[in-house]
């Protein structure tokens, strides 16, 4: 086998190859290991948990498919045609297949390098809008930018007229995307404001510091300040630095590479691992992000990833390998819990937001069908593959609603708002949360 640097690439097919692959081969080669593509057996088995095969049927638009797909444009024996792009497009990079893959095969290190790849050689008509551009790498990944664009609504939800102007239609007069956008947006609450350091409550146990994310905190303040009350009753110091950044998650999976790296700088300058027994994530996406940076950075800095994603924690896994202090105010309530795709199938953390959940008094937490399947959400793809988004987020809500719960749990951003938008189209009352925010009441919120 051939090698680029310490990178195996495809042997030469015997076949001829397509003169204009459509994507830059040397540039794959050095980021995928060739033999993560020889590990899939094409057993099936992950056809059932993929969200997108489970909707449409279609080989292409499942693990073995799009597997099959990308290997073969790496051997040269495809070209990245519109219609295999399509295919890779709609995978939602859920990982659900990893989970179910009784081989190992390491899904993620596949799709992710071939989405940025195909994104740095973007045929005319395809890949994102500049508008979708716009959003994703200049507004989202920036809570102050996020905080000023949504101040008219804020405004307009203080005034009531928000659900006015819904109403009378005039939000269809705005691009799909913008469209998109306003019907994610929660009653915003106010911001968080958290200082640089908040002391523990009671006997100091452990010194963490504290990420706030670009769109969770600006869009569910709320979680972020239980985040931290709950952090503190269990003994623990919260820091939060004032020079962290977005995770860099955004741009990584839309394909912009460069300014992903640049965030993950930005907070391995800004977190100082040695100073902190855990840095405390409230959003699985970002969590998964983090405990990916030694794969994404240059090999010349991941020695000092290596130690940052030792120490990254989402608050759940955390706080249960802590031991968490037993809340003592009840909430009489019927509980569901959904699994956050890069929390249960990234990360593996499934048990910890249920056994917290379960430390409530009063709480009664119903099972959920199909909780590991993908609500939809998948960062931004809500925004950039609508359909099949709002398809499966309908799945979701029906799964929801039938368990008769009053409450649905989940423990990453993207999944709250992508089921609270579900339950308000269909005129719902079902209450979204983090699961963090339950447990910040049971121990007395605030007060």
């Amino acid at each position: 086998m051939q090698t680029t640097g310490n990178h195996p690439v495809a042997p030469q097919a015997p076949a001829e190859r397509v003169a204009n692959p459509g994507v830059d081969l040397a540039w794959l080669a050095d980021r995928i290991d060739y033999p993560l593509f020889q590990q899939c057996i094409h057993c099936g088995l992950c056809t059932a948990s993929c969200p997108t095969y489970v909707e449409t049927g279609d080989e292409n638009d499942g693990p073995r498919g799009r597997i099959y797909l990308m290997r073969s444009v790496t051997d040269g024996r495809l070209a990245m045609s519109p219609e295999v792009r399509r295919h890779l497009d709609l995978c939602l990079d859920c990982r659900a297949c990893e989970t179910a893959c009784p081989s190992g095969v390491q899904y993620g290190k596949l799709i992710e390098p071939f989405k940025i790849a195909m994104l740095q050689d973007v045929p005319a008509g395809a890949g994102l809008s500049p508008l979708q551009r716009l959003i994703l790498h200049r507004l989202f990944p920036y809570a102050n930018r996020v905080r000023a664009a949504l101040l008219p609504v804020r405004v307009l939800q203080k005034l009531g007229l928000m659900r006015l102007i819904e109403r009378s239609g005039l939000l269809k007069l705005l691009p799909p995307t913008l469209r998109n956008m306003a019907a994610m947006v929660p009653t915003l609450q106010p911001a968080s404001n958290l200082p640089e350091v908040l002391p523990a409550i009671g006997p100091k146990r452990a010194r963490v510091g504290l990420f706030l994310g670009c769109v969770t905190d600006v869009m569910t303040p709320q979680t972020t300040a239980a985040t931290a009350r709950v952090l503190q009753r269990n003994g623990c110091e919260v820091v939060v630095p004032r020079g962290q950044a977005c995770c860099g998650a955004i741009h990584y999976h839309s394909g912009a590479e460069a300014p992903a790296l640049e965030l993950a700088m930005k907070n391995l300058e800004a977190f100082d691992p040695d100073e902190l027994d855990a840095i405390v994530i409230n959003a699985a996406g970002c969590g998964a992000m983090f405990k990916g940076y030694e794969h994404i950075l240059p090999p010349e800095d991941h020695e000092r990833a290596a130690k940052f994603v030792a120490k990254i924690k989402d608050v759940s896994e955390f706080l249960v390998a802590l031991g968490p202090i037993a809340p003592t105010h009840p909430i009489d309530a019927k509980v569901t819990y959904h699994d956050a795709c890069h929390l249960c199938h990234a990360q593996q953390i499934r048990n910890q937001p249920r056994q917290l959940l379960g430390m409530i008094p009063g709480l009664q937490l119903v099972p959920l069908v199909e909780s590991e399947l993908c609500c939809g959400a998948a960062g931004t793809y809500n925004l950039t593959e609508p359909e099949m988004s709002a398809r499966l987020g309908r799945r979701k809500l029906d799964n929801i609603e039938a368990t008769g719960a009053a409450i649905v749990a989940s423990g990453n951003i993207g999944c709250t708002l992508q089921i609270a938008r579900q339950i308000r189209e269909r005129g719902g009352s079902i209450e979204v949360v983090h699961p963090v925010e339950l447990l910040d009441q049971a121990y007395g919120g605030e007060g």
